[in-house]
């Protein structure tokens, strides 16, 4: 357990140390502001765009803003954050491997499943604040302007979103138990969710797969109840469980 403990204050030193912690929370802060102010300010823009248009013959009604407006635009761009902090936790452990600075730790008796734990539990720490930062930050701004009880079921919404944060970290740690490069980490993470979103284009099956949880747009406005994701959720949670249980006996036989 101290080694755990100390591998791990060693792993957030280092993403201090390299600002990625910085970067994430000032990131996920800049969302938060674009999801408000986009809904705050498009129905203004339009109205500008409507007079113009009017010349041409042509009418826009534009509505009030309301909480869902931004809470849509939260759900459309925390797929940005996400693949973000993907694209800069894809070297957690290729950096090491490049280095040679793990291969140090593992001769001085740390143990290697150790090393998976703390590397995930930090990635996880790191993508819990950094996404409820966004979405706490997004709640605050809605309630300055308008009625955040108008989204439907939205603490749940959330979560679907948070849980498939947390499976690509599951992929994460698995493809860098497999690959050394930081490319062949990002190509299994980007292709797994590619597979996943073409493959739940597929009728009655698509609400199974992983993706299907990043669609939070359609709960907030009532168009789907939670039951609708049990299933997903489910699925992938285990999926993840499986690709972190696969992680440490890979890495055990993995060649540093």
């Amino acid at each position: 357990m101290k080694a755990f403990v100390a591998f791990t204050k060693k792993e957030l030193t280092s993403h201090a140390r390299t600002m990625k912690i910085m970067i994430f929370g000032i990131l996920f802060l800049l969302i938060a502001v674009l999801n408000v102010a986009t809904a705050k300010f498009t129905p203004a823009l339009m109205e500008m765009m409507s007079d113009m248009m009017a010349e041409s013959g042509m009418t826009v009604t534009v509505g009030e803003p309301t909480a869902l407006d931004s809470w849509t635009q939260f759900f459309k761009n925390i797929p940005v954050g996400i693949i973000v902090f993907v694209v800069l936790e894809s070297g957690i452990f290729t950096g090491e491997y490049r280095s040679g600075t793990l291969v140090l730790s593992l001769t001085k008796g740390l143990d290697r499943k150790t090393v998976v734990a703390s590397k995930t539990v930090v990635m996880t720490l790191l993508w819990t604040a950094s996404y409820w930062l966004c979405f706490g930050a997004t709640y605050a701004g809605n309630m300055l302007f308008w009625d955040n009880s108008l989204a439907k079921e939205l603490g749940f919404a959330a979560f679907c979103t948070w849980l498939f944060g947390i499976f690509l970290i599951s992929v994460t740690v698995l493809a860098s138990t497999v690959f050394s490069s930081n490319i062949g980490v990002l190509l299994t993470a980007g292709g797994t969710v590619m597979v996943f979103y073409l493959a739940g284009m597929i009728p009655k099956i698509g609400r199974f797969f992983p993706t299907y949880l990043a669609d939070g747009t359609s709960l907030v406005y009532g168009l789907s109840a939670p039951d609708d994701y049990l299933a997903a959720a489910v699925i992938t949670a285990a999926a993840s469980v499986v690709c972190l249980a696969a992680s440490f006996p890979l890495f055990d036989k993995k060649q540093l």
